[in-house]
């Protein structure tokens, strides 16, 4: 039986947009944001060919919790045969992104209309 997530977590909004699961993220992106978050995140890479974008725009604080997440979708995305995009203006999320190489393999729009006008399956490796 596959059961539903329960209602989003305050820290997240989820919609779709032009075809894309949008996985919008607000506030602090930490541990235990995360793990609230991952139970989303898993139901929107699931299906064949998932097309996702998160959205980190509204992130206050984001840490290596943020970029596990980041992985994870990417990774299951993948194996799926789908794309990811990802949404991110922040200076230091961004700069997180960058010294880990993320950047490379899963490069940032600026804005919502940029990420979900990008036609290509993510793609590289790390």
């Amino acid at each position: 039986m596959n059961h539903a997530p329960a209602p989003p977590h305050r820290n997240l909004r989820v919609h779709r947009d032009r075809g894309h699961t949008v996985l919008e993220l607000h506030g602090e992106i930490d541990i235990l944001t995360a793990l609230a978050i991952t139970p989303y995140l898993d139901s929107a890479t699931h299906p064949p060919e998932p097309r996702v974008v998160i959205d980190l725009r509204p992130v206050e604080f984001f840490d290596c919790s943020g970029l596990r997440l980041l992985y994870r979708a990417r990774s299951r995305v993948l194996a799926r045969g789908g794309s990811l995009h990802l949404v991110c203006n922040r200076p230091l999320t961004l700069r997180m992104l960058t010294v880990t190489g993320l950047d490379r393999v899963l490069p940032p729009s600026a804005t919502l209309d940029e990420a979900l006008e990008r036609t290509e399956t993510t793609s590289g490796t790390l």
